[in-house]
């Protein structure tokens, strides 16, 4: 892994927030309460996660444009969102949550390979700063969230197994994978595929083994920084 460092309250009106560095890719993370659900799920008693994200215009080596000016999100953002959004639900227990809905924003800083999983592992301190929220002032009875999620990425570069790719590694990777689990290391999603070669089964398994380790790791600085 890269140096990992999570400070949380970085924002003041956020009722959780944190920003996560895995080395040079910097993340804020917040978590906003809401006494409302979408209407899919109004009156069942469940609450709902749901997450946003996107990337600053200088958070890349070149300006990227705006969404907002080009009057729409782009594909890759609305897979990752979506992609933060399940992953974080996964660790929840909706019941327990109450008919309320919380909503993590991520917003990439800057960019060095791994946004996706800072933001899902980040995304996650956010959420628990504000489930204590709710805990604290009575509002949730019995902690709603099961499990810590966080998620890393691992692949293979110039032939060998690597955790936790930056930029370099990830653009010129034979194969890339994202591993998102929980802090008892079940797998909630594996986005893994071959960017320049094919891998084997024994290769998956030991970028899996990887994985755990990884995700071993964040869970640590998890718990650490918002002191579970």
């Amino acid at each position: 892994m890269r140096p990992v460092s999570i400070e949380t309250g970085v924002l003041k009106h956020a009722e959780g927030s944190c920003l996560i560095k895995i080395g040079d890719t910097h993340v804020l993370c917040t978590a906003t309460i809401e006494d409302r659900v979408p209407p899919f799920i109004k009156g069942s008693g469940l609450g709902w996660v749901t997450a946003e994200y996107g990337m600053l215009p200088r958070s890349t080596n070149s300006r990227m444009r705006r969404e907002a000016t080009a009057g729409k999100q782009g594909g890759r953002t609305v897979e990752i969102q979506r992609l933060i959004g399940r992953s974080l639900r996964a660790g929840v227990d909706r019941v327990a949550l109450g008919e309320r809905q919380i909503t993590v924003d991520c917003d990439v800083i800057q960019a060095d390979g791994g946004t996706r999983c800072a933001s899902i592992t980040g995304g996650w301190v956010a959420l628990r700063l504000a489930v204590q929220k709710l805990m604290k002032v009575g509002d949730v009875v019995s902690d709603p969230l099961i499990d810590p999620v966080a998620a890393v990425s691992c692949g293979i570069y110039a032939g060998q197994p690597v955790l936790d790719l930056d930029y370099p590694e990830d653009s010129d990777a034979g194969v890339d994978g994202n591993f998102i689990m929980t802090g008892t290391k079940k797998l909630i999603e594996v986005q893994m595929s071959a960017e320049g070669s094919t891998y084997s089964r024994d290769q998956m398994n030991t970028l899996l083994d990887l994985a755990e380790k990884g995700v071993d790791e964040l869970v640590a600085k998890q718990l650490e920084a918002t002191g579970a």
